[in-house]
């Protein structure tokens, strides 16, 4: 009877792929060649983990909620969008390795068996670590695992402007089975969005500057943490270079780092990804994506768009940054917001929005 019901109730999570009302997707510019598709709706859709594996795109959100987009052909339209998990806190921070979805929440990071969906849906939470800052501002953690096979995990500074403690505002490393995070970056208002560069295996994250610094200040940041131990300025620093009233008259505690590039104020740069695959033109293989949630509280609003940085193949080094796809904004509306960017396994990118609660696909044909 029990398993019955679990049944039932799965059948009950699953939803269609597309519903009626499409997207305004020709509003999308992309460069020559490219072209953007509804891939899923998922309400909410934020943080996404790509699993080639069992043919499934695990998509996070701010909610109690993790969902499963399946492709079990691999052909890039998917045939269901599955609730997985519910009942999480602030479900965000996932990734998937070795047969486990691991969750990084609002308190704590768990981890549910995961070889496949029936699996997952029934699994019980093994707990890893169940101290992270229980605050709400700033409390949807992004988290990723690295090359050295660690699980990183952004933790937000509680606030707008102020000084933090513990693990507040740092990037964190932890063992797969759990145990003490260690701390690799601090000084960190609120990174949503990292990865590792692809040749040299080097961390770079985003990161939200300080509101409430006027219509241009301080730039949204795009960091570089070659090694452990750097502090990246907050909250002596809004953002960039730029002193925040409230610690002005403090000397630094450490030698700040600064941003490798600064975006636009208050543009919410987010999720972020190296772009590996052969779909798109050589070119684009080793550069980063960057979304950008857009602003909420500028004069005229900025952001609601695609970023990318390209990266110079010798040194492997940010270069310089170019809008990559816009359109989400028109005029001073936007009609959706993306948070993530993760590459599928033939090259295609995908883009999620949690205010339209979508999935896109950008694919490239000479």
């Amino acid at each position: 009877m029990m398993r019955f019901a679990v049944i039932i109730a799965a059948v009950l999570l699953m939803s269609p792929v597309a519903e009626a009302t499409e997207p305004p997707l020709e509003r999308i510019r992309l460069p020559k060649g490219f072209s953007i598709s509804l891939y899923a709706n998922v309400p909410g859709a934020r943080s996404m983990a790509v699993v080639e594996k069992i043919g499934v795109v695990f998509v996070g959100t701010r909610s109690d909620s993790i969902y499963a987009v399946i492709d079990k052909d691999r052909d890039g339209r998917p045939e269901q969008v599955v609730r997985v998990r519910s009942g999480l806190k602030v479900a965000n921070g996932i990734d998937w390795r070795n047969n486990w979805l691991y969750v990084a929440e609002q308190h704590r990071v768990v981890r549910f068996s995961a070889p496949d969906l029936k699996t997952l849906m029934t699994a019980s939470p093994q707990v890893l670590f169940d101290n992270l800052p229980d605050d709400p501002w700033h409390g949807w953690r992004y988290a990723r695992f690295g090359p050295d096979g660690g699980f990183y995990i952004a933790i937000g500074s509680p606030c707008n402007i102020c000084r933090t403690n513990g693990l507040e505002g740092t990037i964190v490393r932890m063992a797969p089975g759990g145990g003490k995070p260690e701390i690799i970056a601090s000084g960190v208002r609120n990174s949503v969005g990292f990865d590792f560069q692809p040749t040299t295996g080097e961390l770079y994250f985003t990161d939200n500057g300080a509101d409430n610094m006027g219509d241009d200040s301080p730039p949204d940041e795009f960091n570089h943490a070659p090694k452990k131990g750097l502090w990246f300025g907050f909250p002596w620093f809004g953002g960039g270079r730029d002193r925040t009233t409230e610690f002005r008259g403090d000397s630094l505690p450490q030698e700040a780092t600064f941003p490798a590039i600064e975006f636009n104020a208050h543009v919410a740069s987010l999720g972020m990804s190296f772009y590996e695959g052969r779909m798109f033109p050589p070119g684009f293989r080793g550069d980063a994506f960057v979304a950008q949630h857009g602003s909420w509280n500028r004069t005229i609003p900025d952001g609601y768009r695609v970023m990318r940085i390209r990266f110079d193949k010798k040194t492997h080094r940010a270069g310089k940054k170019e809008i990559f796809a816009a359109g989400w904004l028109q005029g001073e509306t936007s009609w959706g917001r993306p948070v993530d960017v993760k590459e599928l396994e033939d090259g295609s990118l995908l883009v999620s929005d949690d205010k339209a609660g979508r999935i896109y696909r950008i694919t490239y044909q000479q």
